[in-house]
């Protein structure tokens, strides 16, 4: 299923066998392991900044451009952790780097109200983001090997609601302690607080086991051309969906007669996106995943219109459920349709792929920023990103065109 393909920048064959029965009473707890780890470090350690930011903006009096540096530092860190946790034999238990990760996603998170200056800003999202990538893979890996063991591969699901259940339930936090009157480092500090405890309910849930024997692995033809495109079609999907995912909610409290929906939006947001692997894997089951891929990445556009092009409520809530239910969806159909056109060992196309979304996440928040800067608004910068969403499906539509593909 197409679940079982999804991780940046490490291709590793999950269905695999192990030397004795399954133990089906593993599963669901894995698979809760699985979705505190991801809400922690990709919900929280990588969106909450979202939310946060506008109260920063308003104490520190940050420009657009260093906040969207900021963001950038974040998608850098990311990008460097996605490829190593790819190198094939990291020293130790994956266990240990799944939970040492999860402490350093959350040190970076609390710290970030512990500092005031630029450069620790973009030092401690530069680290978050090295975290968030390890975490990501590894306990992909290791709940998803699991989850094969047991014979409950459907409960990915679960693992993967994580991203939307953690940036839905940090922007709650955030929320109400705004709401309370707290400062805007309170609400890192109580975020980073919210990040340790998830890492003790993973290293409680996830006991160690041992690593299961592996099979050979798959060898499938491609086409270089074919993934080309994709690895184009998947960097212009990061820069596109990256803007509105970072200002969404500074648009919300520079707009005044929206400024009252500030609390709410970003827990939209992350509501939308908590099913919507499941949602797109099933739409990628019809129509196959370069077609979904090019259907998504217009819905994404059109929420990326939404979110300028409107001062009503309704507009600023269509691009929280637009881009939402998408980004994530996104993710994985990239991935899964790259590890199909690989040639051989799958790696190096994940690891083109990682590299690509991770280009358009960093260029983009800093693009912008400075932008908005210059132009009073995130208008022109949105546009841009739209353009990019249209570029993405067009590539993809011409691989649905080439040859259907099919579902894992």
């Amino acid at each position: 299923m197409l679940f079982q393909s999804y991780m940046h920048g490490v291709a590793l064959d999950i269905r695999a066998t192990s030397s004795g029965p399954a133990n089906t009473g593993d599963a669901m707890p894995a698979a809760v392991a699985g979705l505190v780890a991801m809400a922690a470090a990709i919900g929280t350690g990588r969106f909450v900044y979202t939310p946060i930011l506008p109260a920063m903006i308003g104490a520190l009096g940050l420009s657009r451009s260093a906040a969207g540096l900021i963001a950038s530092a974040n998608f850098l860190g990311y990008l460097i952790g996605a490829l190593l946790a790819a190198i094939p034999s990291l020293p130790g238990s994956r266990r240990h780097w799944l939970l040492g990760a999860l402490a350093v996603s959350a040190a970076t998170t609390a710290g970030m109200g512990v500092r005031e200056n630029l450069p620790s800003f973009l030092a401690l999202r530069f680290a978050g983001g090295v975290a968030s990538a390890f975490v990501l893979i590894i306990a992909s890996t290791l709940v998803l090997e699991r989850l094969a063991e047991a014979g409950r591969s459907a409960l990915s699901a679960l693992h993967f609601a994580g991203v939307g259940i953690g940036v839905a339930a940090s922007a709650a936090l955030v929320a109400a302690l705004l709401a309370e009157g707290e400062p805007w480092q309170s609400l890192w500090i109580a975020s980073g607080a919210l990040s340790f405890v998830a890492t003790v309910a993973v290293a409680w849930l996830l006991p160690d086991h041992p690593a299961p024997a592996r099979g050979a692995t798959r060898t499938d033809g491609g086409s270089t051309g074919r993934l080309r495109r994709l690895v184009a079609a998947y960097g212009l999907f990061g820069f596109g969906y990256v803007i509105t995912a970072t200002f969404l909610v500074t648009i919300v409290r520079n707009t005044p007669a929206i400024r009252s929906l500030e609390p709410v939006i970003w827990v939209v947001f992350g509501l939308a996106a908590a099913p919507s692997v499941v949602l797109w894997n099933r739409i990628a089951s019809r129509l196959g995943i370069p077609a979904s891929f090019a259907l998504a990445s217009l819905v994404e556009a059109g929420g990326v219109v939404a979110s300028v092009a409107s001062t009503a409520a309704a507009g600023v809530f269509a691009a929280a459920v637009l881009v939402g239910g998408t980004f994530m969806g996104l993710t994985a159909l990239g991935l899964v349709q790259a590890r199909a056109l690989a040639t051989g060992d799958p790696r190096r196309a994940l690891a083109l792929m990682t590299f690509a979304f991770g280009l358009g996440q960093i260029i983009g928040p800093a693009f912008a920023g400075i932008v908005a800067d210059r132009t009073g608004s995130f208008t022109a910068p949105s546009t841009v990103a739209v353009i990019a969403l249209l570029l993405a499906a067009i590539l993809a539509g011409t691989l649905a065109l080439a040859r259907p593909a099919e579902v894992s």
